[in-house]
């Protein structure tokens, strides 16, 4: 019948209902129970409200709090919501923006003349708990454009008459209400403001935001929260933060002295001796790696003409992100127009291309360092995280259709012994796959997805799949780091390309005679070296492992009389290729061992004239309580083995 629907529950069995019923009525006739505990419901995949009507046939899941992903959802949207009716019954004279859900939380735009006092921030959060206590109800109802947009010249909030414009063509215009209070709002959203936790959530800061990220628009104030199910949720995320702020990259920089920004030059790093040694070291490890992996290192121009970025689409599709030089080339009548390479691939294909291959060259395993330059708006910036200019551990993989399962599971097996290397044991896989607007045959789909996922287990790893989120031109694994805090980075990726070849006209001679074009794979391991040091500095709250560390060890002086054994024990250490320094400032020892220690120094020796007569130092370890007295030679010989780069030892 045209007015019932079928609907299918996760175990299986199917139930008829009809047309126009409520996710909350299917819940009320499972059990009332259910109907109680119900925050939402899953509809086909999509996140749906409780209150709104189903029309079609489906499958359905009634969601609770025990449902995390759906849960956490629900309670950061309304509490932005409660939070931005908090703000403008303080001060009525507020407009309010948009507010969406991010990590952990979510935030607020707001217009206001003056700005939000760490103290209004307490008031917010007082008034977001009356507001909870009362258990308002929230309703929604579904507008015309016109009617909506009265609505909100009536109640002077020009930035949602904006926002409804915006609104696709055939898109619900969906209002919703907690209590009196309204926004414009696509949902889903809770019953009643009393489902959300009063104990578990926290507004954390304030910051300016351009209207829309639109540097000539209004600055608004951004209100930051952070929101989880239960108090302890919050708690264990607060004292995360905490630990967070004390392992910051930026700090950490500064103590070690590492790197440095400055806004002559916004986006770009500035390496010191000490940061720059950590930055070559990594790089001469991934360089003998790779090597060792069958790859070929090249190195590509960084100024490119705009017609090679035309001819792979970048220009089309990347150009906003691009940097552009422009040049008056002799006896040319306009300015040639060139752009710094935001990526390699293009210019790998180039390489490739010089000269004729055949199916005997492949697979072609291609490797740069390759130094690139994107635009990043300067409120995106974020230490060495979030920069402008980069270098990438890039390489592509030119290979047949039928070595994509081979060279795949060749370079997981190739990443995860770097990552160990690197002290990185506990990572994941992410598969994702087409999207719905893509190109290439489903034949070719369902190869190179079912290729990247065999490859994951024959590598001995599980993956879990992200369905429509691979590129329009092929699948990509994602590798997702969790770092000694429990955050998660993703940082390796291997991308199925059979789409730039075809652009740029790369070929090979197959065993027929003919002319075949090749599969790339792009892949990186560490992504940028930038971001990556950025994460090990936080990973190892700067106590990097000896081989890595810029200052390896530093033989500090107690009396200045054994200043002489501090220079040969130095001249020793270097001689065993260690990075030593010594201290033999009339300073006591108290004070040099403290000043190092911040500086995360891994190794201290304190001499005295204990030390010069037994021809022993005393040895502190930066991860280790307490000293111990060991022969020269001894501590040179445990030093050394600690200093080798991992791939390197016996």
């Amino acid at each position: 019948m045209a007015d019932q629907i079928s609907l299918t529950f996760p175990d299986g069995n199917a139930r008829d209902y009809p047309a126009g019923v409520t996710a909350a009525e299917v819940a009320q006739s499972i059990a009332p129970s259910l109907a109680k505990a119900a925050i939402s419901a899953t509809l086909d995949g999509a996140h749906v409200d409780l209150a709104w009507p189903i029309r079609g046939s489906g499958r359905i899941a009634i969601n609770t709090m025990k449902d995390e992903a759906p849960a956490l959802e629900l309670i950061r949207h309304d509490l932005a919501h409660v939070m931005a009716r908090a703000v403008q019954e303080l001060w009525p004279d507020v407009k309010v923006t948009i507010g969406p859900v991010r990590d952990y939380g979510w935030f607020y735009d707001f217009d206001r003349a003056e700005p939000f006092t760490p103290e209004d921030l307490g008031a917010i959060e007082a008034k977001m708990k009356q507001i909870i206590a009362a258990r308002d109800p929230v309703r929604t109802e579904v507008w015309d454009r016109a009617r909506a947009v009265a609505h909100y010249e009536s109640t002077n909030e020009p930035y949602k008459v904006e926002l409804i414009a915006r609104i696709p063509e055939g898109e619900d215009v969906r209002m919703y209400w907690h209590g009196d209070w309204q926004d414009l709002c696509r949902g889903p959203h809770l019953q009643h403001t009393g489902q959300l936790p009063a104990d578990a959530f926290r507004l954390t800061h304030v910051a300016g935001a351009y209207w829309l990220g639109d540097a000539s628009r209004p600055m608004l104030q951004r209100i930051y929260g952070v929101a989880f199910r239960n108090r302890d949720e919050l708690k264990a995320h607060l004292t995360m933060l905490e630990e967070a702020a004390k392992r910051d990259h930026r700090k950490l920089g500064r103590e070690m002295d590492l790197f440095h920004l400055q806004e002559e030059a916004p986006g770009q790093v500035f390496w010191h001796p000490n940061g720059w040694t950590i930055y070559t070291t990594l790089q001469d490890y991934m360089r003998r790696q790779q090597r060792r992996g069958g790859y070929v290192e090249v190195n590509t121009p960084q100024v490119v003409n705009r017609k090679l970025w035309e001819a792979s689409g970048h220009w089309e599709n990347y150009q906003e992100n691009m940097f552009i030089v422009e040049v008056d080339e002799e006896h040319a009548r306009e300015k040639t127009v060139n752009a710094l390479k935001p990526m390699n691939c293009p210019c790998h294909v180039q390489v490739y291309n010089h000269g004729l291959k055949s199916y005997r060259d492949l697979p072609l395993r291609m490797a740069e360092f390759g130094s690139c330059n994107r635009y990043e708006p300067s409120g995106a910036l974020h230490g060495i995280m979030r920069v402008r200019g980069f270098t990438q551990d890039d390489a592509h993989i030119f290979c047949t259709e039928a070595q994509i399962e081979s060279e795949s599971r060749k370079f997981i097996s190739f990443l995860s012994g770097i990552y160990a290397d690197l002290g990185f044991t506990d990572w994941r896989i992410k598969l994702s796959t087409r999207p719905d607007k893509r190109i290439g045959t489903e034949e070719s789909w369902d190869h190179a997805e079912a290729a990247l996922a065999n490859a994951v287990t024959a590598a001995g790893h599980e993956y879990e799949v992200f369905p429509g989120e691979g590129a329009f031109y092929g699948p990509k694994l994602e590798f997702v780091l969790t770092d000694a805090i429990g955050r998660d980075w993703q940082c390796g990726t291997l991308q199925v390309d059979p789409n730039l070849p075809e652009r740029l006209d790369a070929y090979y001679i197959g065993e027929d005679g003919a002319k075949h074009r090749p599969i790339m794979l792009h892949r990186a391991v560490l992504g940028s070296f930038e971001r990556f040091i950025g994460m090990l500095i936080e990973n190892f709250a700067g106590k990097l492992p000896l081989w890595l560390a810029p200052r390896q060890v530093v033989v500090a002086s107690i009396v200045s009389d054994a200043d002489d054994y501090v220079r040969e024990v130095v001249e020793a250490l270097k001689g065993a290729g260690i990075r030593a320094e010594a201290d033999l400032r009339n300073e006591k020892i108290n004070y040099k061992v403290r000043e190092h220690s911040v500086a995360k120094v891994p190794a201290i020796m304190a001499i005295g004239m204990k030390e010069v007569q037994e021809r022993t130092v005393s040895l502190r370890r930066l991860d280790r309580q307490g000293s111990e007295s060991l022969a020269l030679a001894d501590a040179i010989a445990a030093l050394m083995a600690e200093a080798t780069p991992p791939d390197l030892r016996g």
